[in-house]
């Protein structure tokens, strides 16, 4: 049985995927917009969308959680002022996955 089990592998090992994911997510809230393949992609929008929730909520506390996955001050203040401020009103779905064609 499959209870309680979810997100992808990825053909990496955990600590390889928290590094890809605090390193993309980091690239994302930089760039605002990354490339990447679509099971990255979909993996990512949820850990993504963590940090936003975050980002809305304000708070030392929660800054102090954003700063240990960004690693990252000026991309934690980003987070915190502009992007939070962006999604205030939204009650979640932040992130869009959108195809960018075949590779």
């Amino acid at each position: 049985m499959r209870h309680g089990m979810h997100g992808r592998k990825l053909n990496r090992t955990a600590t390889h995927r928290k590094a890809m994911f605090a390193n993309m997510a980091h690239a994302l809230i930089k760039h605002e917009q990354i490339k990447t393949t679509l099971p990255k992609a979909k993996e990512l929008r949820p850990y993504v969308e963590k940090l936003i929730t975050l980002g809305k909520k304000g708070g030392l506390a929660n800054r102090r959680q954003a700063m240990s996955v960004l690693h990252d001050d000026v991309i934690v203040t980003k987070l915190f002022d502009v992007i939070a401020e962006r999604y205030k009103t939204r009650q979640g779905g932040y992130a869009r996955v959108l195809k960018a064609g075949i590779r």
